[in-house]
């Protein structure tokens, strides 16, 4: 994926994402495959020694030992940072972006959105006023074939929807881990009221809205701790009804042994069907009702315009995980590279944004509350 013309990068700063942090390094890595972006200042860690010696590990000369620091400094500088992105645990990511939205400075932020469904609001409301670009990361929505599932169902390919089915099943969590991820990520201070659920139970939740266009209508959810003295859901299983008469079902699991990342969805209409998984991205298997099944590839006869541009690589060599991840980083740098000279977004720019925020962050919360009423239907709190 290639622009037509060569742009000044923009320059980016981080927040969390320092030394032993997974997610931080892929946050980089995306935002410099497409070359729109250039690292220039972090705050990489709440430790001040770690937040330094992250800053020099990557070579990043404006270090900052606190975000709130880094807001105010950069937002005075001429040559300050257009654009921050948050790689912090849950419960920070509502507060680090204040004290950037409240100084015009474009946010691209790890999902959940915020911790809880109130932050998620406040933050949703400063970041309209602030008029700024905000994207969340929810990187499977940047998969070529994903894009592609997309069109499809819109183009009434599946006929009338019916079912839902999307999963994200794992297994590092079976037993107790003794791991910084594993850590904030069973704690409800630091994750928020979902365990499997916020972590990758909003992935699903978010594909499946992606792709379908469906507006989710009530849920009713059965959330377990299986592993002893573990605080938060480590499975979930969680009946959809949406708008307009489709249903679905969402699973979501830390604790399937045999699973390392399986996020997959599969849609059923009235004319055929469309699956697609993503430890297998680069084929999505359509299904004409009385035909046989075949295989769309990612750059092959049948793909549409929708995933081509956001497709690099010639048929037969792959794209994956952090290809996608750099899609919502290259999508995001076009809109911000929009705002700042007042021109339209261009046409198929397409990312994860607050809206997208609100709804995943409502989705654990209705899930914590129908399970706390045995699976009782509810809507979510938007």
């Amino acid at each position: 994926m290639t622009e037509p013309t060569r742009h000044e990068r923009l320059r980016l700063g981080m927040v969390g994402g320092g030394r032993d942090a997974f997610i931080g390094a892929v946050h980089r890595i995306a935002a410099r495959i497409d070359d729109h972006y250039e690292l220039v200042a972090g705050a990489f860690s709440s430790g001040p020694e770690k937040a330094l010696a992250s800053a020099a590990d990557l070579g990043v000369a404006r270090a900052y030992t606190s975000f709130a620091e880094m807001a105010v400094r950069e937002s005075r500088r001429k040559d300050g940072i257009d654009a921050v992105a948050i790689v912090t645990p849950n419960h920070l990511h509502a507060p680090v972006a204040m004290q950037f939205l409240k100084r015009g400075i474009h946010v691209i932020c790890d999902k959940p959105l915020t911790a809880t469904l109130p932050e998620a609001k406040r933050l949703a409301k400063a970041a309209e006023a602030a008029g700024v670009v905000f994207a969340l990361t929810h990187n499977y929505t940047g998969y070529p074939l994903v894009r592609q599932a997309k069109a499809m169902a819109a183009a009434g390919e599946l006929g009338a929807l019916r079912l839902v089915q999307v999963e994200y099943a794992q297994d590092w969590l079976t037993e107790t881990v003794d791991s910084k991820q594993a850590d904030w990520r069973t704690d409800p201070a630091r994750s928020g009221a979902g365990g499997s659920t916020g972590d990758i139970g909003t992935h699903a939740f978010n594909l499946a809205s992606f792709v379908t266009g469906l507006t989710l209508d009530q849920l009713a959810a059965d959330l377990t701790a299986f592993v002893p003295g573990r605080r938060l859901d480590d499975n979930a299983h969680v009946l959809l009804r949406y708008h307009g008469g489709a249903r679905g079902m969402l699973w979501c699991s830390q604790v399937a042994p045999g699973n390392e990342n399986g996020l997959r969805l599969r849609l059923y209409g009235s004319k055929g069907g469309l699956e697609w998984a993503q430890e297998d991205p680069n084929r999505l298997w359509f299904s004409r009702l009385g035909q046989p099944r075949h295989m769309i590839t990612r750059s092959g006869a049948g793909t549409g315009p929708e995933a081509a541009r956001v497709t690099r690589l010639p048929p037969g060599h792959p794209e994956g995980y952090l290809e996608a991840f750099a899609n919502i980083y290259t999508e995001a740098a076009r809109a911000i590279r929009a705002v700042r000279t007042g021109t339209p977004v261009p046409e198929g720019t397409t990312f994860p944004g607050l809206k997208e925020g609100l709804e995943g962050v409502a989705f654990v919360d209705a899930c914590v509350r129908s399970s706390a009423r045995n699976g009782a239907w509810v809507r979510l709190a938007l």
